[in-house]
C-alpha cells in the first residue's frame, strides 16, 4: 500500500526526516506516534505530495508518486487544522467539496451519526472548534478511497462523537481499507491501532504492534510504553 525508502527533509539547515524507511501493508490501522518535532506531520504530508522530500522515494498503491498527483483522488485525509471559509454554510462547504472530488458522496449517514443536521445552514465562522471537526470528518468520510489519512481526528469532539468516531473507522478497516492516524490521546491510539510506527528525530525507532512495543520496552500498559521509549532515547 505504502514504501518509503530512503526519505530525507532538511528545512533550510534544520533535519526533520533522516533516512525513513517504512513500508505500510493493504489494510488496517497504523497509528504514527513520537513527539512533537519527531517528523510525524512531514512524513505525512510527503505522502500527500504537499511536501518533496530532498531525498528518496515513496510509492503509494504500487505508484512512484514523484511528479503525480492522480494517487491522490484514492486518499481521503482529515488535516489536523481545517482552515475553512467562514463566510460559506456548512452545506455549501460539502457540496462544493462534493464538486470538486468528484466521486460517489455518502454524506448523509455521517451528518446524522454525528448530528450535524441543525448546523447545515450556518456559516462556518459561526460554529465551535468541535462542531467544525464533525464537518472535517464527514468531509473525509463520505467518499470511499481506500487509503484514509487522520491527523489528530479526536481533536474538541464529545465523548459521544468520539464513540461514533471510533465506531466508523473500525467499519472502514471491515472493509479492507488502510488508516494511518496521529493523535496525542493514547486511549484512543491503544483501542483502535493494529500497528504502532514510532519516529524519533526523524527516524522510524520502532514498527510492530502495542503488545510488541510493550515487550520491548519491558513495561505492561501502552502509555507506559511509549514513555519508556522516550525516556529510553533521552538517555541514550
Amino acid at each position: 500500500m505504502i514504501k518509503i525508502e530512503n526519505l530525507h527533509k532538511k528545512f533550510g539547515k534544520n533535519v526533520v526526516l533522516s533516512g525513513v524507511d517504512l513500508s505500510i501493508d493493504k489494510g488496517g490501522i497504523f497509528a504514527v506516534l513520537g513527539p512533537n518535532g519527531s517528523g510525524k506531520t512531514t512524513l505525512i504530508k510527503s505522502i500527500l505530495g504537499m511536501v518533496l522530500p530532498n531525498k528518496g522515494t515513496i510509492t503509494v498503491m504500487d505508484k512512484n508518486i514523484h511528479n503525480s498527483w492522480q494517487y491522490r483522488q484514492e486518499i481521503d485525509y482529515l488535516p489536523q487544522i481545517a482552515n475553512f471559509p467562514g463566510n460559506l454554510k456548512v452545506k455549501e462547504l460539502i457540496k462544493m467539496i462534493k464538486d470538486l472530488r468528484q466521486k460517489p458522496s455518502d454524506e448523509e449517514k455521517l451528518i446524522a451519526l454525528f448530528g450535524l443536521e441543525p448546523f447545515l445552514d450556518k456559516k462556518l465562522s459561526n460554529l465551535s472548534g468541535g462542531t467544525k471537526q464533525k464537518v472535517n470528518l464527514v468531509l473525509t468520510f463520505m467518499f470511499d478511497s481506500p487509503l484514509i489519512i487522520l491527523d489528530e481526528p479526536t481533536t474538541g469532539l464529545d465523548p459521544a462523537s468520539l464513540i461514533h468516531l471510533k465506531e466508523w473507522i473500525g467499519k472502514e478497516k471491515e472493509k479492507g481499507k488502510t488508516i494511518l492516524i496521529t493523535s496525542h490521546i493514547m486511549q484512543f491510539v491503544e483501542e483502535i491501532s493494529d500497528e504502532i510506527v514510532y519516529l524519533l528525530e526523524g527516524k522510524i525507532y520502532f514498527k510492530g504492534s502495542i503488545k510488541e512495543l510493550m515487550v520491548k520496552t519491558n513495561q505492561t500498559d501502552f502509555e507506559h510504553a511509549i514513555v519508556a521509549i522516550a525516556t529510553h532515547t533521552d538517555h541514550a
